[in-house]
């Protein structure tokens, strides 16, 4: 019933831009007792961040969502020149969400003067991504460290689309000292597959055609794994079936223990295996995961 009503009143969400003005409220929340829920993003909305806020909503007294897209985790001014911005759409989808704060604040607000941490993330973060896109995660760790701060939230909430850089904010987190609960969430697909994501718009349209088959042939795989072949053959199998599509071009594809992001070379090596997975869809890099085995 509350969750209904909350999505009636959609003139309760407040906006706010300083960080003061959010520390104040975060305050008043817990003097009151209220737990809270933060759902970090860099904008751009779509379903996958509605489902976290809406996983929010169901657990906590207090969402608020942060949309602030973060320069210092570009390694490519072009990637965040083409990033997608769209704040009112998002103010709008995060109001009909029942949001109680929307956080979207100026790169002045976050940074008024340059963040020089650099963060001992450990081995998750030296590894797929990391290898890619250099400084990436130490960025990323920069802006969730000051959100869980401002915000000090009672869980956070992140989709397992981004399966890495869940390990890295735990190894941040285990570094910092934070104790409150990060709840990952599943990834949000398209009706074909395709994993949400807010880059989905640049894909052309021949190129969007096409891109679920990186989804299709992770899910293959998992047979294909079954049938008695080793995880070399499968890694080889998931690249050469995705890169026989002229659109598309693997930049790597990892099948690493789920827990330390580390190669496997047997499957008998870790209960809890997965595939992750970058994609160049055209001139967009797309992510994506599997899991092989899952502890019971």
């Amino acid at each position: 019933m509350r969750r209904f009503f909350r999505l009636l009143i959609v003139i309760d969400m407040k906006i706010i831009s300083s960080v003061s003005e959010l520390r104040h409220d975060v305050a008043e929340f817990r003097n009151q007792g209220k737990s809270i829920g933060l759902v970090p993003t860099m904008g751009a909305l779509h379903e996958g961040h509605q489902s976290l806020v809406e996983r929010a909503r169901r657990e906590c007294d207090v969402v608020i969502v942060s949309v602030f897209l973060n320069p210092t985790q570009f390694n490519n001014k072009e990637d965040l020149r083409t990033y997608p911005r769209t704040a009112e759409r998002d103010a709008a989808l995060l109001e009909r969400c029942g949001v109680d704060i929307a956080f979207m604040p100026t790169v002045e607000e976050i940074y008024p003067e340059p963040d020089t941490r650099v963060f001992n993330l450990g081995p998750v973060a030296e590894v797929m991504e990391g290898a890619m896109r250099p400084g990436h995660f130490n960025g990323v760790c920069q802006i969730v460290s000051k959100l869980f701060d401002f915000t000090r939230p009672t869980r956070a909430y992140f989709g397992e689309k981004d399966f890495q850089q869940i390990a890295v904010i735990r190894a941040m987190m285990k570094q910092l000292g934070y104790d409150f609960e990060i709840v990952t969430c599943p990834c949000i697909r398209e009706d074909d597959g395709l994993a949400k994501s807010s880059r989905n718009v640049r894909l052309t349209p021949q190129v969007r055609r096409v891109a679920p088959a990186i989804y299709r042939t992770l899910k293959a795989s998992i047979d294909f794994a079954a049938m008695d072949h080793t995880v070399a053959q499968t890694h080889d199998w998931v690249v050469a079936t995705i890169n026989a599509w002229p659109e598309m071009e693997v930049e790597y594809y990892e099948i690493v223990d789920g827990i330390t992001l580390q190669p496997v070379t047997s499957w008998d090596d870790s209960d809890y295996i997965v595939g992750c997975i970058t994609v160049y869809c055209g001139d967009v890099r797309e992510i994506d995961n599997i899991t092989y085995k899952r502890p019971n």
